[in-house]
């Protein structure tokens, strides 16, 4: 799993690659923490390169979303494949996160 956070033109420009499962949970939560004070930035969240997500993927996502929610940001996942696209289906987040 690899995270790249990016600040640019006032948003925040995130790239997930690989899987984001509990093995790799804590480090991703750890990079993605400058996420968590947004400040009112909107977060673009590209999913390109994201080959799967496990429950604790979701968590870290949804802390993302209340947190920047919270302060006024937008969430935007973009690029989202069919695998990931199912999982967030059948949990029901298909309907809590804008998608490009």
């Amino acid at each position: 799993m690899t995270t790249s956070v990016k600040e640019a033109d006032g948003k925040f420009y995130v790239t997930l690659s690989g899987e984001l499962d509990t093995a790799t949970a804590q480090e991703a939560e750890v990079a993605l923490q400058p996420l968590l004070e947004s400040q009112g930035k909107d977060i673009v969240i590209d999913c390109t390169d994201l080959e799967y997500i496990a429950s604790s993927g979701l968590r870290i996502l949804l802390g993302i979303l209340k947190q920047a929610r919270a302060v006024g940001s937008r969430v935007v996942l973009k690029n989202v494949n069919e695998v990931v696209r199912d999982v967030l289906d059948l949990t029901g987040f298909i309907s809590i996160f804008e998608f490009e």
